[in-house]
């Protein structure tokens, strides 16, 4: 009886390691911007990434939405081998003054569409470049909602949008956070700058998402181990 109490304690153990090891992955599946953060105010470059989540299916198109309510006056794509980048601008209600020139148009959609034999494969990424600016400075974060198409007509939609309190959605639009701008610093920085501050994020953000995934492994790990544990004390004991 305790050999069977144990096995079943440690089965336990192990079905609830193994959810808690399901329950980290579905974070890093999500379309998202890199870096997650910029400053109000200035210029940036940001990556839309990507990953394949269907097993069957390759995505072949990507469409992201820019918020019109905070409208930025210049969007560029940097080149991508085997995708070609489309702008749609948008009219816009109130024309935004930009070094003293008022725009009264602005880049409310950009569109990649994977030429053919290119495509993102089941178990891949990719990351899709923009630059940026000049960043509004009356909201702390900016909402891109974005559709992913598949190679077999399914499209997946990342536009809810998260709120403060409540669970993530099943499907996050990514957001871009928006902190305050530093009075001593030059809000205009060079495309130059920004794209090296965009370089240097992902890096940082894969050694982050790594450390938080391998200390979710250590700790099933242990789990695993203190299970095993218990049942050899347990038979140990039933033997004496």
């Amino acid at each position: 009886m305790r050999s069977l109490s144990a096995r079943r304690s440690v089965g336990a153990l192990v079905v609830a390691a193994g959810a808690l090891l399901a329950s980290a992955v579905p974070a890093f599946a999500h379309v998202s911007v890199q870096p997650g953060t910029a400053q109000q105010g200035g210029y940036t470059a940001v990556a839309f990434r990507v990953p394949n989540e269907s097993d069957t299916a390759s995505t072949v198109k990507l469409e992201v939405s820019l918020p019109l309510d905070h409208p930025m006056a210049s969007v560029r794509t940097q080149p991508l081998p085997g995708w070609t980048a489309s702008l749609e601008k948008s009219k816009l209600d109130k024309p935004l003054d930009s070094h003293g020139q008022q725009i009264t148009e602005a880049v409310s959609k950009i569109t990649w569409t994977a030429d053919a034999g290119t495509r993102i494969a089941p178990g891949q990424f990719q990351e899709f470049k923009v630059s940026l600016g000049a960043l509004p400075t009356d909201t702390d974060r900016l909402t891109f909602k974005a559709l992913q198409t598949y190679d077999n007509g399914d499209v997946v939609r990342w536009i809810e949008e998260s709120k403060d309190g409540q669970p993530e959605p099943a499907k996050p639009a990514p957001v871009l956070a928006l902190t305050k701008a530093d009075a001593a610093g030059d809000h205009h920085s060079a495309d130059t700058a920004a794209a090296k501050q965009q370089d240097a994020a992902p890096a940082a953000k894969s050694s982050d998402s790594a450390a938080r995934t391998l200390g979710v492994v250590g700790i099933v790990v242990g789990v695993i181990g203190a299970a095993l544990g218990v049942a050899g004390l347990r038979r140990r004991s039933a033997q004496s």
